[in-house]
Order: structure tokens, then sequence, then C-alpha cells
């Protein structure tokens, strides 16, 4: 039973969109930058990733599966080997070795002229990933494990319970100790 594929058809059949979307993968490999269709653009860009993802594996099971995704009937002689050796030995170690995705960029460019289809360009992305600086935790924080908020403000509201009542203890035991000085110094003073 056919199923229907996600996204825009790309021509009458499954098979006939299989040839597109291998023809177009293959050229972007070669040319690392295509213009096409918008919708052409939208459906090539997660094929191509699933591509670039199993050549970043490197091994020969994945160059296979790679190979089969390429080839069509047309060049079953080649088999669409040259695209393969192209992106395992040429796109992805130009790739940086850091991007988890994302390895591809869709622009949109001004309609084409004769049919005012939507235009857009596909091309790999090779620029180096920026990493986020991280903030180090203090040596505090990093040895208490995380609390949800309702503990953490919890917890704030028992501190400043707990200085308030060491301030008071504080100011009791001052009161204490003044009122012990004040009864010694009576005590010396009825003696004399």
């Amino acid at each position: 039973m056919p199923k229907p594929s996600k996204g825009p058809r790309l021509g009458a059949g499954p098979a006939h969109e299989r040839k597109i979307l291998a023809n177009l993968a293959k050229s972007l490999i070669e040319h690392r930058s295509i213009r096409t269709t918008e919708a052409k653009a939208r459906r090539l860009q997660p094929y191509i990733e699933k591509l670039i993802t199993k050549a970043k594996k490197g091994d020969i099971h994945n160059r296979r599966m790679v190979a089969r995704k390429l080839s069509t009937q047309v060049d079953k002689y080649t088999r669409g080997f040259d695209a393969v050796y192209t992106l395992f030995d040429e796109v992805v170690p130009d790739l940086d070795p850091n991007r988890q995705g994302g390895y591809t960029r869709i622009v949109k460019l001004p309609a084409r002229r004769g049919d005012n289809a939507p235009m857009a360009e596909i091309s790999l992305v090779t620029e180096k990933v920026e990493s986020k600086a991280k903030v180090q935790p203090t040596k505090d924080e990093a040895d208490k494990p995380e609390q949800p908020e309702e503990s953490k403000e919890a917890e704030k509201a028992e501190e400043t319970a707990s200085e308030e009542a060491v301030e008071t203890s504080d100011a009791s035991e001052e009161n204490a100790e003044a009122e012990k000085a004040e009864d010694a110094d009576e005590a010396a003073d009825s003696e004399e």
C-alpha cells in the first residue's frame, strides 16, 4: 500500500520523487550550493542532513547506505560513487566536527521570472560553530544538587528567619551580659 510522503510531492510518484531528491543531493554535494524551487529545497534539506550525518561516521556500512540513497537507475554504472567519494572525503572534513546538525542553509530568493515560482538557494554550512560561554558555578553552588524553585524559596525564607533569630539571640545575650555587668558594678559600689 503506498504511503503518503511528508511535505509536497516533487513529481508524479514516489520513484520519481526519490530520483529528484538523489539528483538534487548529488548536485549539492558537487557544487556546495544550488538554486532550486523553495519546495524542493525544503524537501532536500532533511534528506541531505541525514546523508551527511551518516558520512560523518565514516565506516563502510554508512558509505554503502549513502551510495544506495544517491544511486539512480540512470547512473547504475557509476551509482553515484563519485558523489559518495566527494561527500566522505571532501565535504565532511570541511565541516566543523562540533556541529551536531544544521549542515545546510536555505536562503529565499526572488521568484523565478517565467512562472513566478518561489526560488531558494540551499548551501552547505562550513563555518565553525560558536560555542556559548558557560557560567562557572561557585564552589558552594557546585556542591549543592539542583532543587526546584519552591524549595529554594522556602530555604531562603528559613535562612532569613534563622538569621533574625540569631540576631535577636545575640542581642538578648548582649543585654544579659550588660545587666550582669551593671549588677556587678552595683555590687562593687555597695561594698565600698
